[in-house]
């Protein structure tokens, strides 16, 4: 199959960092757009590059600055296996009369925090790549996307059972690699079973004392484990709404994986067919477009604050976006074509708090319509234009 086109931008006349989970094509993408003739690459999961940099680090140094002129761009791939390799970009670019730009990038932030490693404040800007967005996909098929998500490796694949072990193998070597060798925690067995129970309350409130008792680990050790999966770019927290809400009985955050299907892997759902109007394909669906929404926005380099709002389980609006300019869009996602207004309370409970938000529910319909109702207004709109509105 032909490359696809991704729509993140990348300098190529300043140093960055390019951030993301294992196989999403960071790789593919460097190569795209920085050509082998002009930049020189140093891959530090070859086990031997990393054993000899690590023995001598001046190495890196005196090649960057012995390169030939025609080398603009130097590639550090996975950088947080060495993070100290980043005092020695920071004195290349501090000391070198013509210094390369570098693009150095990793699948986890984790090491690189806990090592205070040098982030070459102002001298790098940060970038994030995420799996197949919908707008990158001309063939795009909804039911396969929530099913096994869009892994470039996963989506290229037209035969399901392929899918299937890539996921299974994906988090396997998630656990080995991300886990296991770089000591993240100690015990693996009580960790494997955190990712079962993480996946199967992606979306739903966190009970962390609930899924401490059924790992047997204490309530901080789950905690723990959640900033790891996002130290690891495996997902994101989305944060209760703050603004003065006394309604709102929601205090715990939520938290989805970065793919559906990494997270329907996990919690052993990749073989059972995702049905239109049954919970779990809901719940898939809202899953999938709340993070179609926030990999958008970040390619787009938006300053959205994402959050949810919650008064109790059927009085709840699933993503709310405050944009810089005060605007508030207050969105309920439903995976069908004709929501009906009572089905609608929690967008109508946000509106007697916030009366300026604009109210909206995301479905599979295929026509905008208008639901005016007791002084408020709810546009009902089909997903794929409220991306475009992102």
């Amino acid at each position: 199959m032909d490359y696809i086109k991704r729509v993140i931008k990348l300098p190529k006349k300043y140093s960055f960092f390019l951030f993301g989970p294992r196989q999403v094509g960071k790789s593919t993408l460097l190569k795209k757009y920085f050509s082998e003739t002009e930049s020189m690459k140093y891959d530090l999961l070859d086990f031997s590059l990393l054993r000899k940099l690590e023995k001598d680090p001046s190495i890196f140094f005196n090649e960057v600055e012995s390169r030939a002129k025609k080398i603009k761009y130097v590639l550090v791939d996975e950088v947080q296996k060495l993070p100290w390799i980043l005092d020695e970009v920071h004195r290349v670019i501090e000391n070198s009369e013509n210094p390369p730009y570098f693009i150095l990038t990793g699948s986890s932030s984790r090491k690189l925090k806990q090592s205070q490693a040098n982030l070459l404040a102002g001298r790098a800007i940060s970038k994030f790549l995420f799996p197949f967005i919908y707008e990158e996909l001309h063939n795009f098929n909804l039911n396969e996307i929530l099913q096994f998500g869009s892994l470039p490796n996963v989506y290229l694949q037209e035969d399901k059972n392929i899918k299937y072990e890539i996921l299974k193998s994906y988090t396997n070597t998630y656990i080995k690699e991300e886990i296991k060798e770089e000591a993240l925690v100690r015990n693996l067995n009580a960790f494997n079973e955190f990712l079962y129970f993480a996946a199967e309350e992606n979306g739903n409130l966190i009970n962390y004392s609930n899924i401490a008792q059924d790992t047997g680990v204490s309530l901080n050790t789950i905690k723990e484990y959640y900033q790891i999966l996002m130290d690891t770019l495996m997902g994101f927290m989305l944060m209760p709404i703050r603004k003065s809400v006394r309604q709102q009985i929601a205090r715990s955050p939520k938290f989805y994986f970065f793919d559906t299907g990494v997270q329907r892997a996990l919690s052993n759902k990749l073989q059972v067919a995702l049905v239109q109007k049954t919970k779990e394909y809901g719940k898939a669906f809202e899953h999938w477009l709340i993070k179609e929404i926030i990999y958008k926005s970040k390619y787009n380099n938006k300053d959205y604050k994402f959050s949810f709002y919650r008064v109790n389980e059927n009085i709840e609006v699933d993503l709310v976006i405050e944009k810089p300019d005060g605007e508030i869009l207050a969105i309920e996602i439903k995976a069908n074509n004709n929501p009906k207004a009572e089905k609608l309370k929690g967008l109508k409970s946000f509106n007697k708090i916030f009366p300026e938000a604009k109210l909206i529910c995301s479905c599979l319909t295929d026509k905008i319509q208008e639901i005016n109702k007791d002084n408020y207004k709810i546009t009902i709109i089909p997903w794929r234009d409220l991306l475009e509105l992102i």
